[in-house]
């Protein structure tokens, strides 16, 4: 690509990963649309980190997001071609999140009540995140219903991802009560 501008999507359509035009509010690009906004908002969560490993899972979870998003961006028909590129997200990687949790509500306990974001920057960054990922997570609900998404584990992984970061949030905070 010689440039980011491609005038391809000005009439309302944009391209899937391997090929076929969508209109712009394809349930598609509705789902990794908002993962990416979800990566984004993890991406500040983690430069405004006090606490390095909380950073370091968000990276981690970044990254596996690509492989996510690039799932939810193939239509089915195409999802043997995506298998030549990328790994297929698989149930051992939910069982990875939800082992996370558990370990993150043993350190850090779970809250007596209501959170109300905000408690530090990098936590309000990180549940920003887990709202978009909820948004994504509708959005893969929507495109299993429509028999448009190969990968039942999708579904799956976005709910525990917005477990797990709703945990790294209260780690942090955690961590920053701490240094106080």
């Amino acid at each position: 690509m010689s440039s980011i501008v491609t005038r391809g999507g000005d009439q309302g359509e944009t391209s899937l990963l391997y090929g076929g035009r969508v209109p712009k509010d394809d349930l598609h690009t509705e789902a990794y649309g908002a993962l990416d906004e979800a990566i984004s908002a993890m991406g500040l969560g983690r430069s405004l980190c006090t606490r390095e490993e909380v950073a370091s899972a968000l990276l981690e979870l970044e990254r596996e997001c690509f492989t996510v998003g690039a799932e939810l961006a193939t239509a089915s028909s195409d999802r043997a071609k995506l298998l030549r590129h990328f790994p297929s997200l698989e149930a051992d990687a939910v069982d990875r999140l939800e082992a996370e949790v558990h370990r993150l509500e043993a350190e850090v306990g779970l809250p007596a009540g209501f959170v109300l974001p905000g408690g530090t920057a990098a936590a309000a960054a990180i549940d920003l995140a887990r709202t978009m990922v909820r948004r994504a997570e509708r959005r893969a609900v929507a495109l299993a219903r429509s028999d448009a998404l190969a990968n039942p584990e999708i579904v799956r992984y976005l709910n525990r991802l917005s477990d797990l970061l709703f945990m790294l949030a209260r780690q942090e905070e955690a961590g920053a009560t701490a240094l106080k």
